[in-house]
């Protein structure tokens, strides 16, 4: 039986994959297909196939929890593994076992692994900054994963940039943005411009996950940027 979105806090969490389709309906999206923009992607018959794979991720944490599910110490609750920061070993083995009995009931990508995978490798990064540096990146991004435990939302990961030139580095391409960068610095955050490519999924995530795609050297320093963007941020296409 399809359990009823729960409450996390004063957050609906996302549970199953028909709570997932209806969250990303009505976004409002810049999204191109075929050179003609999208009104609806949740409910085009090209995109639709793609959005139904991420839902059985969903699914699957209801009808097999202790594959596709996981306990977390940030908001005392269960969710969805996708979302989980793996505390040992067994996690990392359920996880490759989750994503290949996903596979086999798909038989597609279900585009949440390099989000998961990104939230994981950060996790680590951030505590190794902040020991370094004295600085608060791990405790924002613990918040931030609270935030999508919270919400249950879908992480997508963009990393590989356009590139361009491959030959020369990134500060040294003729137009900036065939790499994602600062454009400019406030005391509310960071702007940043620049493409990304055939990043899987992002049309079906609520947020999205910037990182360097190229080792960078100290000239490349508006390059050195990871962040979170939402899906349907203002200037996304």
């Amino acid at each position: 039986m399809p359990q009823q979105a729960s409450q996390s806090g004063n957050q609906t969490m996302i549970r199953t994959g028909n709570d997932y389709i209806e969250s990303i309906r009505g976004r409002n999206l810049n999204v191109y297909l075929f050179g003609e923009r999208i009104a609806e992607p949740a409910d085009h018959p090209i995109i639709r196939p793609s959005i139904n794979a991420v839902a059985k991720t969903y699914d699957l944490a209801q009808s097999n929890p202790e594959l596709g599910a996981a306990w977390s110490p940030y908001i005392n609750e269960r969710i969805n593994r996708f979302l989980h920061i793996a505390e040992s070993p067994e996690d990392l083995v359920l996880q490759n076992k989750m994503q290949r009995r996903l596979g086999q009931l798909t038989g597609t990508c279900f585009q949440r692994c390099v989000g998961m995978d990104a939230l994981n490798a950060l996790h680590s990064v951030t505590f190794e900054i902040d020991t370094a540096h004295g600085s608060d990146y791990h405790e924002r991004f613990r918040n931030f994963v609270a935030m999508t435990q919270t919400a249950g939302y879908v992480i997508g990961g963009a990393m590989t940039d356009v590139k361009g030139d491959r030959s020369k580095a990134p500060h040294q391409q003729s137009d900036p943005d065939l790499y994602v960068h600062v454009t400019r610095r406030t005391d509310e955050g960071v702007y940043v411009s620049g493409a990304k490519a055939h990043q899987t999924g992002c049309v079906n995530s609520h947020w999205i996950v910037i990182m360097p795609t190229v080792r960078l050297g100290e000239a490349d320093d508006d390059y050195a940027i990871v962040g979170a963007i939402p899906g349907d941020a203002k200037g996304m296409t």
